[in-house]
């Protein structure tokens, strides 16, 4: 945006993908507002909205390069530094009566992602945040109003924060803060309040705004694997003071259900129980058969939380329901957007629910930056950012829900194995091909999602090709060369040979080359 331009933002939520978002419209010269429904995320004490920690997620190259191009020099080298690397998957079993481990590898040619701790992040942008002049931060707001045609916002104050005597902070009496309603104006809201989102909720008041929310059958907890001591078991992949490898996605598939642990930087895992409803009932039915259940399906895991913990955490934590959302547009004329969960919540398989979010912003912010700073250019921006990240969105949606039979089946599939180790291969050692797995595409480039999509379902059908001339080429040839041999030893009918005209040319052909 050009210099001087006095555009006013309200950012709704202060998670990843509102502060950054927040930061790429500080760092045009907007004048920037962020209101967000809980405490000061940086507090330890503020509540994530679903109530479990969730500490760990994966940062992978979009979400990297959304933040790259922030205008915070340091921001992405500081994120990066309380980063840990994963290679790939580390997929647990039973063999006999032996616990194995076995590494897939994400990428042939070394990438990897990252295991990044949503409070850190979040605490480094709004660090970031905080330090501008143009920038606002209002904790325990809730949006109860919007109208994008008048561009007017209106917040409920849920506790107001007061400066005591010695300089500490104190509550106010929260029952006579919360009727205190504050009116808003603004230029354009930009809604990343996550997949209930309140500004979409009012967005659809003022548009015909295609929307479809749907759940899995699947339910999640969330386990923590502590770091390694006496008191827990490791297993031999076991380093640094982590449990097992700090380096992998873990993985005990099975399949219908799952069990993965990602790494802290505390040497600690977060970990997630994925299992079908019904399993989950009947184990909140009859906690008694929990133990056995989880020894049965994922071998190795309860040692490793510890058995009565993990009977305890499955007791004390939320068994919580997977959601997917897709809308369309993302936008209301010149004033209105939704980013991240609030245009797209996806189920967790891929990865990707907050590099797509983290993207978003990037892709928005482009958009506006190639028109005029005006309202009939931020129309077009807002435009053209619907047209380009609908599909994207839509797709990664359906490559989220697609990738939870990949972790849970398809890393033990040959078919799958096989498929890609031949991608890998031609990427590694013949790049002209310019193949390289779907995994790859999505988490190592920028390319957009649905492209992604199109590329690797043309991959699939050359690949499918190829082993169908593989297996049929050589028959083929067989039947060729003993129908040639045997027109030439036998007597047979003018006739009986007319019906084997097409055969016996191509039969022809082929024995001559094997003569």
């Amino acid at each position: 945006m050009a210099k001087g331009d006095t555009t006013k933002c309200l950012v709704i939520g202060a998670g990843p993908v509102g502060a950054l978002a927040a930061l790429y419209a500080a760092r045009r010269g907007w004048n920037v507002e962020v209101y967000e429904l809980r405490g000061d995320l940086r507090d330890d004490s503020t509540t994530p909205l679903n109530f479990t920690k969730s500490i760990n997620l994966a940062l992978s190259e979009r979400g990297i390069n959304a933040m790259r191009h922030s205008g915070s020099d340091q921001l992405l080298e500081t994120v990066l530094s309380q980063t840990i690397p994963m290679y790939g998957r580390m997929i647990h079993g039973k063999a006999s009566s032996r616990l194995t481990e076995e590494s897939q590898q994400y990428d042939v040619h070394g990438r990897y992602i990252r295991a990044v701790d949503r409070a850190e992040l979040n605490k480094l942008l709004l660090d970031e945040l905080e330090n501008l002049p143009n920038v606002k931060l209002c904790f325990n707001h809730k949006l109860t109003g919007a109208d994008v045609r008048k561009r007017k916002a209106w917040f409920e104050q849920h506790v107001s924060r007061t400066q005591t005597a010695d300089g500490a902070q104190a509550d106010q009496d929260q029952n006579s803060s919360r009727s205190k309603e504050i009116e808003v104006d603004f230029d354009v809201i930009l809604g990343c309040d996550g997949a209930h989102s309140n500004v979409r909720h009012h967005m659809m008041k003022s548009m015909r705004m295609n929307y479809e929310q749907s759940y899995i059958d699947t339910l999640w907890c969330e386990f923590t694997i502590p770091p390694a001591s006496s008191a827990t078991k490791a297993t031999p992949s076991t380093r640094d003071g982590f449990a097992t490898s700090p380096n992998h996605l873990h993985i005990w598939p099975q399949s219908d259900k799952m069990f993965i642990a990602i790494p802290s930087t505390d040497k600690s895992f977060t970990c997630t129980l994925f299992a079908p409803s019904a399993d989950i009932t009947s184990l909140e039915k009859y906690p008694d058969g929990f133990l056995p259940f989880f020894e049965a399906n994922f071998p190795g895991a309860a040692d490793l939380v510890g058995r009565a913990e993990l009977r305890k955490q499955f007791a004390e934590n939320p068994h919580l329901p997977l959601i997917s959302i897709k809308c369309s547009p993302h936008h209301y004329g010149s004033s209105g957007v939704i980013l991240g969960d609030a245009a797209h919540a996806m189920v967790p398989f891929y990865g990707q629910g907050m590099n797509a979010g983290l993207e978003d912003v990037r892709v928005l912010f482009e958009h506006l930056d190639a028109h005029p700073p005006n309202i009939q250019g931020r129309t077009k921006a807002l435009e053209a950012y619907t047209t380009e990240r609908v599909p994207d969105a839509h797709t990664i949606n359906d490559l989220a829900l697609a990738n939870y039979w990949e972790m849970h089946a398809g890393v033990n599939s040959p078919l799958y194995l096989l498929r890609k180790k031949i991608e890998e291969f031609l990427s590694d050692k013949l790049p002209a091909t310019g193949f390289a797995t779907q995994y790859s595409r999505v988490s190592f480039s920028n390319q957009r999602y649905s492209e992604v999509a199109n590329t690797v379902a043309r991959q699939g059908r050359i690949l499918f090709s190829g082993m169908i001339l593989t297996v049929l080429l050589p028959a083929a040839s067989w039947a060729g060369w003993w129908l040639w041999r045997y027109q030439r030893s036998s007597h047979s009918t003018i006739k009986a040979a007319q019906g084997f005209t097409g055969l016996t040319m191509l039969g022809e052909r082929i024995g001559r080359m094997f003569t």
